[in-house]
């Protein structure tokens, strides 16, 4: 395993193995990397030694971290301050069978994004500035310090969600914004998949600042920790903020629902596990097996309908998040790809494998394939940051 400790280790393994015409697959500390197909011709290259938090001002709410800086270090120096990463980054190593740590870079990387996505936007809104070595062995920067920056390309919004098949990120520049001072979540009890689907609308459409709203079916709900959810299917809705401000929003949501579905509150410590265990999948992760795992993103109208379509067709369990927008499914056996993705084709969005036994990743690509049109521009933008098609060739079908 290649480790580079400086930038300038980074640009000289790239260019290095450029002139060798060597593959090479870019890695955090690998707590995702069973993500992807297995490359038996690549070397790793690992960041995790360019570590460390360079750059952080609490009044500018903006911090700047080496790629390979752990995630709980830049958590932990954020919430000193009372501040913390409003995407809420989730944590996959109980649910891919994984150890080490995640990383920064890591995170804005596969775009990481939890159950504030819909509020808060995605780890890509979040990311300010990054510096990257490219396929040439250049070392490039974009974006910067700053909350606003309008020159030149996005690079990172472009490098966010790359998988490392742009370049291998060295230094990345992000927003931390303030920590809510309390929170409470409130839990209809009973409601079918439909039904939940136009609660959470009807919700979100109010001012009461819904911050997280997702639907646990029946068949899933035992399987998180016991926080003051009964056995029926719970359709949850987070509020945050000020105290004397949760209190007021949460009693007016309560009211509205009253007559819908009975209405339980969960305090701030069983709605931070709840929103947790949503986040990091934790339903799926508690069998211990390689069974097929999906994340599927599409219209919020859009996600009951393909959870009750896959059941009339085979053995599958799922809860959606992102008020419908996103799905998570694990299935019975096989992973059923061509029904699953000719579903979400149906509907609209993507699909993406996000648990598999090496078999199956063999068959099936990890990321819903593109429109013509759309893969033949990601692949010109793959040929302009890494001209020979060095960096993750497992990876090739991340969507750019």
């Amino acid at each position: 395993m290649l480790t580079p400790h400086t930038e300038t280790d980074v640009i000289n393994l790239v260019r290095t193995a450029g002139r060798s015409r060597l593959t090479l697959e870019i890695r955090g500390q690998g707590t995702k990397s069973t993500l992807y197909r297995a490359s038996e011709t690549a070397e790793t290259l690992s960041t995790s030694e360019l570590k460390g938090i360079t750059a952080y001002n609490p009044a500018e709410m903006v911090m700047t971290a080496k790629s390979g800086t752990p995630l709980a270090e830049v958590i932990a120096a954020a919430a000193e301050h009372r501040q913390g990463l409003a995407f809420e980054p989730a944590d996959w190593r109980a649910l891919l069978g994984s150890a080490g740590e995640p990383t920064i870079g890591g995170t804005f990387a596969c775009n990481l994004s939890g159950p504030r996505r819909f509020q808060a936007g995605a780890a890509r809104d979040h990311l300010l500035g990054v510096r990257f070595v490219n396929g040439l062995g250049e070392a490039i920067q974009g974006g910067g310090r700053v909350m606003k920056n309008v020159t030149g390309l996005d690079l990172p919004k472009i490098m966010a969600g790359s998988h490392g098949t742009l370049g291998v990120m060295t230094e990345l520049t992000f927003k931390v914004l303030p920590l809510p001072e309390t929170s409470v979540t409130l839990a209809l009890s009973g409601l079918d998949e439909a039904l939940a689907t136009q609660a959470m609308a009807h919700a979100l459409s109010l001012s009461t600042e819904v911050s997280g709203a997702a639907h646990l079916p029946a068949s899933c709900v035992g399987r998180f920790i016991d926080g003051g959810l009964t056995r029926d299917a719970a359709t949850v809705l987070r509020l945050e903020g000020l105290a004397f401000s949760v209190r007021e929003r949460a009693t007016r949501l309560a009211q509205t629902f009253a007559g819908i579905a009975p209405v339980t509150e969960l305090d701030h410590a069983q709605s931070t596990a709840l929103w947790r265990q949503i986040r990091d999948v934790a339903p799926f992760a508690d069998d211990g097996t390689d069974r097929p795992v999906w994340k599927i993103s599409t219209a919020p109208a859009m996600g009951h309908h393909i959870l009750s379509a896959l059941r009339m067709k085979t053995g599958v369990d799922g809860y959606l998040d992102w008020q419908g927008g996103l799905l998570w499914l694990r299935m019975e056996a096989e992973a059923e790809a061509d029904l699953v993705r000719d579903l979400v084709k149906q509907a609209g969005g993507h699909a993406t494998l996000v648990r598999a036994n090496e078999d199956v990743r063999r068959s099936v690509r990890t990321f819903q394939p593109e429109a013509p049109a759309v893969a033949a521009l990601s692949d010109r933008i793959r040929a302009k940051f890494d001209p020979i098609g060095m960096f993750n060739p497992g990876r090739m079908n991340v969507p750019v």
